[in-house]
């Protein structure tokens, strides 16, 4: 598979993680507990860490959570969670920074919502005092515009402007060329305060994927910096994983993006880790990076009126996941992993060619064989009530003999 040209960024340091640049794509997440409540912080960014999150971000929003968030981190660290941990401020994040320097301290990275930091002079004094916090302490930041969020004096003089032209842009236009305005005179603001170019990130979040796909290739015609990519308010369930999924892989295939976020809402009690194995799936899907073995599956016909297939196909993907843990850190390589499990002969022999081990399964009056493929070259042909047990068994003695360190 031909490697995805990436848009050359400048690298961003966040704690132990690098971002932009020649660096892999990372993936971010967001807690959704209340900061001030560290147990439950603790645990859920452990969760997200463990599921792949590379970046987690947490929100400080009173002085109770910037009191907690030391205290959240040296849990983490004493647990040997090294994750990054960002500070997502609105509105008064230039109070509780300057107020709890030991909040400052313990964040690897600041978010600020240029939209929400104060008005007119207010704006630039408050939004000056985040930057200089950020310096004094060597700390990235993300300026994040949003659309819901957007500062409303720059969309009203974007508005007149636009009605006195001779040739006047539609309303959604503008707005989106005002996010990419709004992202990068911020970013200029910074530089002035004296914050580094490498230690800064844009993202210019709305909830539609083709205004997204637009303002980001707008954005990334315009700058260097390293942008963090997510469709805010994406949705729950699949409608969520769809409207990302659309919208990012667009943007990744053309080199755009430097960190990831699938911002779905989860079902009350719902798993939080979703949208990391989400934003990991999307990145493997498009070849970009791998985090665990992929089985493929046929999706059944008439030809396949057993279920032994499918049954089978979901063991050996719960057979992985439940391994990985242990895998990932024993073997490496282990995440490019291919398994086949087809369920009959149409393609099952050829899918199974093409993945390192797989199996094709008789199909509807087809004979009561199933011939095994390793890397290519049949293997054997297994017979009998104990398919699916012989396979598992080859299936954990290719791994050994292929990724375990000699």
């Amino acid at each position: 598979m031909a490697e995805i040209p990436r848009r050359q960024t400048v690298p961003v340091r966040v704690g132990n993680v690098r971002i932009g640049g020649s660096n892999p794509v990372a993936v971010q997440s967001m807690t959704n507990t209340d900061t001030a409540d560290v147990e439950s912080t603790v645990a859920q960014v452990e969760s997200l860490a463990k599921a792949g999150s590379e970046l987690v971000r947490i929100t400080v929003n009173t002085r109770e959570a910037a009191i907690a968030t030391p205290a959240i981190v040296g849990r983490l660290r004493s647990r040997g969670i090294d994750v990054p941990i960002i500070g997502d401020f609105h509105y008064n994040g230039h109070i509780l920074l300057r107020e709890y320097p030991d909040c400052a301290k313990a964040l690897d990275k600041f978010r600020i919502n240029p939209g929400n930091v104060g008005m007119g002079r207010q704006h630039d004094d408050n939004f000056r005092t985040i930057i200089e916090i950020a310096n004094e302490h060597g700390k990235a930041v993300r300026i994040g515009v949003n659309w819901g969020s957007l500062d409303q004096s720059l969309v009203t003089q974007m508005m007149d402007a636009n009605a006195r032209s001779a040739k006047p842009k539609g309303a959604n236009e503008v707005v989106m060329e005002a996010m990419v305005i709004s992202a990068l005179e911020s970013a200029e603001l910074a530089r002035s305060y004296g914050m580094a170019e490498d230690r800064i990130v844009l993202s210019a979040k709305v909830s539609g994927v083709q205004d997204l796909i637009d303002v980001y290739r707008t954005l990334a015609s315009r700058s260097r910096y390293a942008l963090h990519l997510g469709l805010t308010e994406a949705g729950m369930g699949r409608r969520g994983i769809v409207s990302s999924t659309a919208a990012l892989s667009v943007l990744l295939q053309e080199g755009i993006g430097d960190t990831i976020r699938v911002s779905l809402t989860p079902l009350p009690g719902g798993d939080r880790r979703e949208e990391v194995l989400t934003c990991q799936d999307v990145l493997q899907s498009l070849g970009i990076r791998s985090f665990a073995p992929q089985v493929t599956a046929c999706p059944g016909c008439g030809r396949t009126t057993s279920t032994v297939f499918q049954e089978m196909a979901c063991d050996i993907q719960n057979h992985l996941s439940e391994r990985m843990a242990v895998w990932r850190a024993e073997l490496p390589g282990i995440e490019s992993l291919k398994v086949a499990v087809m369920g009959c002969i149409v393609n099952g022999p050829g899918e199974s060619k093409h993945a390192n081990i797989g199996i094709s399964l008789p199909g509807t009056g087809e004979d009561p064989k199933a011939p095994v493929y390793v890397d290519g070259r049949l293997l054997t042909t297994l017979k009998g009530p104990s398919i699916v047990g012989e396979f598992m068994t080859m299936l954990d003695q290719y791994v050994e003999q292929r990724y375990r360190r000699k």
